[in-house]
């Protein structure tokens, strides 16, 4: 129809806001550049399946199977750490100081600056506000009474790691963003200023406020859209300032290439690394607790330095195993090894290689049928934790249960398969 505008931007317009934006000009040229672009999409370091493998009838099984989907629920509410503004208010006596905020959020305190991975304050890692999967636990504080960050650091665009409404509350802030190589396009169109961005492909580093960021390779995908064309790239990151060093691992595979990557930028003071959302359905994207602790060792030289904090659980459930079952990998893990690992609460500071770091395995009496404790006064009345003493504490607030025992009335929450 003459007059009538061409399909393709009509259909751009109709884009729900959430699905971002794809990488065009410039940027879409350097991206089609890059040594880890070929055949219009980016590669893994490593080949990997992306897209669930095995019987998808065996998966319907075990997904709806209500036993199994009652364990992917806490038996009550979990707690955060109900102090965690006031000692963030206090510098580290070391210089380095992390606090999970859940999932993959870390607030990292390091040489004098503060670093914010892949922060998700919202209530679903979703398109929709209605739909999706929704937190086990609130956000262990207001992202608006966090204070100043130098930097926000992004793994990748999934969901439950690139979250609309906290990059649009960052966006009026002047913090600047480290991101991967196309991301860039998402937060654009969300108001985030070009000259606040720094995207990167995998071995480029830029620097920030003193601190040296690399994103370096990982074993994953990309992808937000109902078209996934794999044009955004996925990494890992190092963070250096002049006294310590960090690594966060963002969603990956286990791959060889963690031991290349820690002779070139390790050893770490700490690594954040994935163990949550695994399956032996998507085994390739992410790493069960056991791959997870052995690529904190190849980080650190195959040897057990550092503190290891595991994250990429308990806050979704992203997968088909217990939500307090990457916990436990974690510790056997480590008992295994003799590698240092920080088991804080949501919200819980702690400063890595710390005599007072926590260890406790706090989510056990929030599983399923664990031992009810005493009074409870709410998930907000936990209070601070002490070396040792997570599971006293906890239990106070493990016979809270909301409609009849469950999160939610029990209510088993949309899962998103290998975000």
């Amino acid at each position: 129809m003459t007059g009538s505008r061409p399909l393709r931007p009509r259909l751009r317009a109709l884009r729900p806001e959430a699905f971002g934006a794809d990488p065009s000009g410039a940027r879409l040229e350097r991206i089609r550049r890059s040594p880890n672009f070929a055949d219009g999409t980016f590669q893994n370091p490593v080949g990997a399946r992306t897209r669930p493998s095995g019987s998808m009838m065996e998966f319907a099984k075990i997904y709806f199977h209500k036993e199994q989907r009652t364990r992917r629920n806490p038996g009550a509410p979990i707690p955060v750490y109900p102090t965690t503004l006031a000692e963030l208010a206090k510098p580290p006596v070391s210089g380095l100081r992390l606090t999970w905020m859940g999932h993959s959020g870390v607030l990292a305190e390091i040489d004098g600056r503060r670093v914010l991975f892949d922060p998700v304050w919202g209530e679903r890692c979703s398109p929709f506000p209605f739909a999706g999967p929704k937190r086990l636990h609130p956000v262990p504080v207001p992202l608006a009474s966090l204070g100043p960050v130098d930097a926000v650091v992004i793994s990748h665009d999934h969901y439950d790691h690139l979250d609309l409404p906290t990059i649009k509350e960052l966006a009026g802030t002047d913090t600047v963003f480290a991101v991967p190589l196309g991301v860039g396009a998402h937060l654009e169109r969300w108001g985030i200023a070009p000259d606040r961005l720094r995207e990167l492909d995998w071995n480029e580093a830029t620097e920030i406020a003193g601190l040296s960021l690399t994103a370096t390779p990982a074993r994953h995908f990309c992808g937000r859209g109902l078209r996934n064309q794999q044009n955004t790239l996925w990494a890992s990151w190092v963070v250096a300032g002049d006294e310590h060093r960090i690594f966060h691992s963002g969603d990956t595979g286990y791959f060889p290439g963690f031991a290349e990557i820690g002779a070139a930028h390790g050893p770490f003071d700490a690594t954040m690394i994935q163990i949550g959302a695994y399956s032996e359905y998507w085994p390739d994207i992410h790493m069960t607790p056991a791959e997870g602790m052995q690529a904190h060792l190849d980080l650190q030289g195959g040897i057990p330095h550092g503190t290891m904090l595991p994250i990429h659980w308990g806050t979704f459930n992203l997968a088909l195993h217990p939500w307090d079952e990457p916990g436990e990998g974690t510790v056997d893990a480590a008992k295994e090894t003799g590698a240092g690992i920080a088991l804080p609460i949501p919200g819980q500071p702690f400063e890595p290689g710390a005599a007072d770091v926590p260890a406790e395995p706090w989510w056990r009496p929030f599983v399923l049928g664990a031992p009810a404790g005493g009074p409870v006064d709410g998930p907000a009345a936990v209070p601070r934790l002490e070396a040792g003493g997570a599971t006293a504490t906890a239990a106070r607030v493990a016979s809270a249960a909301v409609d009849g025992g469950h999160v939610d009335g029990g209510q088993e929450k949309p899962e998103s398969v290998g975000s």
